[in-house]
């Protein structure tokens, strides 16, 4: 069995990153559940443990089956992240699908305290790592 808390604190210092998420998909309820964290401050835990699909840049991974970035958490105002993701202090977001075969399981998420726009080769290596997964 994969160490989801290892995979995620190696994730984040490849990709110097201080905060990460890994959620699984419940599909019939429509929502993603949190497996595994790191970085997030205790009030932030209740607000993503439970995120539905569609909401948030998580529940937008899942909705648009793709990867979701956002270059700075802070000034955003696409409405995709939730309000109260500020919380977090991250300004570069990334989040992949987590697939197994063609079906969604669930979603991987990293973001950094800086404003960081991520390249086509970084979403790619975190969704290689989501992949194996």
């Amino acid at each position: 069995m994969i160490d989801l808390e290892k995979t995620l604190h190696d994730t984040l210092a490849q990709f110097h990153s201080e905060t990460g998420t890994i959620h699984r998909l419940d599909a019939p309820a429509q929502l993603l559940q949190l497996v595994a964290q790191a970085g997030l401050p205790p009030q932030m835990l209740d607000i993503v443990k439970t995120i539905p699909v569609g909401k948030g840049i998580a529940g937008e991974t899942v909705a648009k089956n793709r990867p979701v970035t956002i270059c700075n958490l802070q000034t955003d105002t696409s409405g995709v992240a939730k309000p109260g993701a500020k919380q977090t202090g991250v300004g570069g977001a990334l989040c992949v699908p987590i697939r197994a075969g063609d079906q969604i399981v669930g979603t991987f998420g990293i973001g950094t305290r800086r404003e960081h726009e991520y390249s086509a080769a970084e979403i790619n290596s975190l969704q290689d790592i989501a992949n194996s997964l």
